[in-house]
């Protein structure tokens, strides 16, 4: 039996792309910092690396999208922080944001993460970008490296027998 996804793997020779919003930067600094930070502990080398500092999170994905289909990466990390304010607007955001960055990546067929935090409060998101909670921004990359490692298999039929 031929089993795909369940080994340690490497990101050695995987060009990729983190896209970060500038808008809530104190947040979105540390969630970008996590994300480096797993690409090279995965191997990924640092000229392999480039980060696109946007305006917001709802440029996530038209960004992620033009990056993904210039073939130029395996993998697209999007992070951003979209905290609630007292008007519905973060319901909008939020909910397309997850809904562009999910058409990014099917219609590219490159793997892009939601590493994109949606909380109640500054104090939440800080939680989630490497306080008690972790660095969501370093699952975002574990989890989109590990889909373009995966992809790598599948699409070029090599396997890892357990």
């Amino acid at each position: 039996m031929h089993t795909l996804g369940l080994n340690n793997f490497s990101a050695a020779g995987f060009r990729v792309a983190i896209v970060v919003p500038l808008f809530n930067d104190q947040i979105t600094k540390l969630l970008s910092q996590g994300a480096l930070e797993t690409a090279l502990e995965l191997g990924v080398v640092e000229t392999d690396i480039e980060i696109y500092w946007i305006t917001g999170a709802f440029e996530l994905p038209l960004i992620s999208l033009e990056l993904a289909s210039s073939k130029n990466f395996d993998a697209i990390c999007a992070v951003g922080a979209i905290v609630r304010g007292d008007t519905p607007h973060f319901q909008f955001v939020a909910t397309e944001t997850a809904r562009g960055l999910m058409k990014a990546t099917t219609e590219s067929r490159v793997p892009v993460s939601f590493g994109v935090l949606t909380t109640d409060n500054l104090a939440d998101a800080l939680e989630r970008a490497g306080g008690s909670v972790g660095n969501k921004g370093s699952e975002a990359m574990y989890a989109v490296l590990h889909s373009a490692h995966l992809l790598r298999q599948i699409r070029g039929g090599e396997h890892d027998d357990k």
